[in-house]
């Protein structure tokens, strides 16, 4: 049958022309995003580093990490599910519960002794569970916390920015100087989301619990598959994940730490979310009647990361650190039209499971290329590898581009009940 939730409290008020952003709803949602990315920024470094200390080796530390990536791609679809059948809040309040109590329990780990492999990737495998149950239902709270989703999606670009940015440098003094300590304040970072999303003051939800999970899957598949610019936008995206994000990192580090030191890759990462900051603030002001169309224009300036990387020995450092820059605003102008065309486009009742499709089919294929990332740059070498994805980027850029379904979906606005074209000015 379908039921109507309702969360404690009440709704902020409905969305109206030249309504601020900043309501008591939308900045909770947003201090529980930008803790939440803060966490999520500092885990790996602070894991990788640890267990390092720990002399565990390279080996042990992609065990562990690896164990997050694949219980959260095992299970993300499942999240989407229960997202949409119970209500994405209270599923990202017990994941971030969760994520606080494992991280929490590793802090204390390190500070009574030496942690064993099999709890650190246990622990990684159970967080990446619970990421797999919150991420779904952050496309879906948007539209419910925010008056102007595409205003709110450059904000939270710029929230994720920042954290790419202080995440890791964070992580990384903490770890160096107790582990215990960084994972602790990991752990902080989940338990503050938590109790934002907590103070949410949420109207009517309606849910459909007649369904099993089986159909809910389903439907799910059959309303990602009859969106043709959401498909074709990921498969483009799995060429992306192999020939680019997932060589990018490692290979990336290997090429700039050679040319220019150890912290060096470190800045260029910063530079990065630095990129990310200023894409955000610039898609906020800029809303393409065609979002897609625009953001494949903007991701001409990704290839500038792989490219920056691949010439590191030829470069100067500040030019690397403007090709990473510059790479960032490409991708987050990109990311705000993306997100802000998936949360209007999709019926509420099915987005949190259309987001985790979605989810899934973008990361899936990152794992792969950081399989590959190795051989292939002992066979090609890393420069040349770097080389070939920026070459892969423009590609995936131009074919954003020349597919029709992606070229030619106008911009939409998410009334109460209903979605509503916008004709070009």
């Amino acid at each position: 049958m379908t039921e109507t939730t309702k969360a404690a409290g009440r709704a902020d008020p409905p969305a109206a022309d030249g309504q601020p952003l900043w309501t008591r709803n939308f900045t909770l949602y947003f201090t529980a995003r930008i803790a939440s990315l803060l966490g999520d920024a500092m885990l790996p470094v602070a894991l990788s580093v640890a267990m390092l200390a720990l002399g565990y080796g390279v080996s042990a530390v992609g065990y562990a990490l690896g164990a997050w990536m694949g219980a959260f791609a095992l299970f993300v679809v499942f999240g989407g599910v229960l997202a949409d059948r119970i209500h994405p809040r209270p599923l990202m309040i017990g994941a971030d519960a969760v994520r606080c109590g494992l991280i929490g329990a590793t802090a204390l780990a390190f500070a009574t002794g030496r942690p064993e492999l099999w709890f650190l990737i246990g622990v990684t495998a159970l967080g990446g569970l619970a990421t797999a149950m919150f991420q779904p239902g952050v496309n879906g709270l948007v539209p419910q916390v925010a008056t102007d989703a595409h205003k709110a999606n450059g904000v939270l670009r710029v929230a994720q920015g920042i954290s790419t940015m202080a995440g890791p440098a964070l992580a990384g003094l903490l770890a160096a100087f107790s582990p215990a300590w960084a994972f602790a304040v990991t752990a902080v970072t989940f338990g503050a989301s938590g109790l934002c999303l907590l103070a949410l003051r949420l109207g009517a939800y309606t849910v459909d619990r007649s369904a099993s999970t089986l159909k809910n899957l389903r439907e799910g598949w059959q309303e990602f598959r009859s969106r043709s610019w959401l498909w074709a936008v990921i498969l483009i995206w799995w060429v992306l994940g192999v020939f680019v994000w997932g060589p990018v990192t490692p290979l990336g580090a290997a090429s700039v730490t050679g040319e220019h030191g150890s912290a060096a890759f470190g800045y260029a990462e910063g530079a990065f979310g630095a990129g990310c900051v200023l894409g955000g603030l610039v898609a906020i002001r800029i809303r393409p009647a065609r979002p897609l169309l625009g953001g494949a224009v903007a991701m001409f300036l990704f290839p500038l990361m792989p490219l920056a990387a691949g010439l590191a020995e030829d470069l100067a450092l500040w030019l690397v650190l403007l090709g990473y820059a510059v790479s960032g605003i490409g991708w987050a102008f990109w990311g705000v039209q993306w997100s802000t065309t998936v949360q209007t486009q999709i019926p509420e009742d099915k987005l949190n499971r259309i987001s985790a499709y979605e989810i899934a089919g973008s990361i899936l294929a990152v794992p792969l290329g950081q399989v590959i990332a190795g051989p292939a740059g002992s066979a090609v070498g890393v420069h040349q590898l770097l080389l070939l994805a920026a070459l892969m980027s423009a590609g995936c850029a131009a074919a954003l581009i020349a597919t029709a379904p992606i070229r030619r979906l106008r911009r939409t606005v998410r009334t109460p009940g209903s979605v509503q074209p916008v004709s070009p000015a």
